[in-house]
């Protein structure tokens, strides 16, 4: 008796009847071969275990130290001399926004707010301490201004909305 197979089938001996390949066997093999070799170079090239550096710090970095020092000393302005609230406290917050804007373009986490304690009350009557304000804030401009001139096109808008509002403090101060 002689069998058939039906259409689609393939035999699983070869002609002459000796064993053959299925085609299962053949894809379960080359499967294997491809995940098995896929494996092995990114075990063995230590991919999951590099101990490369970690990245430079962000350019803009120094900016987000500055904005925070600017709002502590203005704050420590304001502790000193409680007449200067209503004038210094809006700067104060406006630095503080700066920080967290720049935080969040750099991709960083700001640290915790600081008590006033920490930074140094400022001496002197209340010209002396807002003629150090302002010559902060003219710094801090000249900085800020140095930077959107560098800075990305992404990154330049916000670095050149902040020396903007420092030329302002600068001229509140006055």
């Amino acid at each position: 008796m002689v069998l058939t197979c039906p259409v689609g089938i393939r035999r699983a001996t070869q002609r002459d009847g000796t064993a053959g390949h299925s085609r299962r066997k053949v894809l379960r093999t080359g499967a294997l071969l491809v995940l098995g070799g896929a494996t092995v170079p990114v075990a063995g090239c230590g991919l999951l275990d590099r101990n490369d550096p970690p990245p430079p710090p962000d350019p803009l970095r120094p900016l987000v130290d500055g904005a925070l020092a600017l709002a502590a000393r203005y704050r420590a302005a304001i502790g000193a001399d409680p007449a200067l609230t209503a004038r210094l406290t809006p700067i104060a917050d406006a630095h503080q926004a700066h920080a967290v804007e720049l935080a969040a373009a750099i991709g960083v986490v700001l640290p915790s707010p600081s008590p006033v304690a920490s930074t140094a009350a400022p001496d002197g009557d209340a010209a002396t301490v807002l003629a150090e304000l302002r010559a902060a804030e003219e710094r801090g401009r000249a900085e800020a201004a140095t930077f959107c001139a560098q800075a990305p096109a992404d990154r330049a808008a916000l670095v050149g909305s902040i020396a903007a509002a420092r030329a302002t403090h600068a001229e509140v101060l006055r």
